[in-house]
């Protein structure tokens, strides 16, 4: 089974959920601690084997493209004030991996989003990870990773999935699976945003998945679903009731980077082992606590 190499990022969506912040600030530029929320997605590829990044961007979302770029006259101040290791990090930014950006100029759902990708991808099977979603794992467990490992497993496109509650699995996708070992199972199908009488069971698929090549031809014969959009989870059921997908129960904690909850989660919850400042911040809380 051909290794994962690729990885798509579908960027280019408005934020709504977190404005006013996002009029002017992508919210895949929100910052968790000291690094922006895509900076994290990027930097989960990478550990996970990835070597080529396609980011879906919009109008208005270059400064995306700017932070993963060299910055010569901030490199420059830097070194002359001798901060050598600021300046080294600042520079592996831009070589985190092969970055390449395309817009999609109508916002027409993620299923179209990702099929802005098709000329990247060729004829590879390639990661999605969604832009809106930050998922902090153990070094050695990145969720891309554990999703790759699936596919070239069991040969099948994959799905990261989580638990979720009653009332949540209204908002997202809900599959019927059944185990195939520990945190893994086979996904016989999926339903997007069911009705209460519609859903399938808790698992619902959050943030990451790995395809294979086929899903463009099924995108471009899939229509508008919920929303008016194109719904990659609809894809992902005509490939799933084609020939089966696999799920991934991944070991890592998924953050909503489009909910003003899971931005503050995010920042609350990485600063804690922030090695800078986890130790105060830690401090910090147990006094805010004690006024709670």
């Amino acid at each position: 089974m051909a290794k994962v190499t690729k990885a798509v990022i579908p960027a280019a969506g408005l934020g709504t959920r977190v404005l006013p912040a996002t009029k002017s600030i992508p919210k895949e530029m929100l910052p968790i601690v000291d690094r922006p929320a895509i900076h994290y997605i990027v930097e989960e590829a990478v550990r996970s084997g990835i070597t080529d990044i396609l980011i879906i961007t919009s109008r208005n979302k270059v400064n995306v493209e700017d932070y993963f770029d060299r910055a010569p006259e901030l490199e420059e101040r830097l070194l002359a004030a001798g901060k050598r290791e600021v300046y080294d990090e600042i520079v592996s930014i831009a070589h985190m991996a092969n970055i390449q950006y395309v817009r999609q100029k109508e916002t027409k759902g993620l299923g179209h989003a990702v099929l802005c990708a098709k000329s990247f991808v060729g004829n590879e099977p390639f990661a999605v990870l969604y832009g809106d979603d930050v998922i902090i794992s153990p070094p050695d467990k990145p969720a891309t990773g554990e999703l790759c490992a699936a596919y070239e497993k069991y040969g099948k496109g994959v799905v990261g999935i989580k638990e979720v509650s009653p009332q949540a699995i209204l908002k997202y996708s809900s599959l019927s699976v059944t185990p195939l070992e520990d945190r893994i199972f086979a996904v016989h199908d999926m339903i997007e945003k069911p009705a209460p009488d519609q859903v399938l069971s808790l698992y619902s698929i959050l943030g990451r998945c790995v395809l294979p090549p086929e899903i463009f031809d099924i995108l471009e014969q899939t229509p508008p679903g919920a929303g008016g959009e194109i719904q990659l989870t609809d894809a992902m059921k005509t490939l799933t009731r084609c020939g089966g997908m696999t799920g991934v129960d991944y070991t890592g904690t998924r953050y909503d980077m489009g909910n003003k909850l899971g931005v503050m989660q995010a920042a609350v919850e990485v600063a804690l082992n922030h090695p800078e400042i986890g130790n105060d911040f830690r401090e910090y809380l147990k006094n805010i606590a004690k006024t709670l």
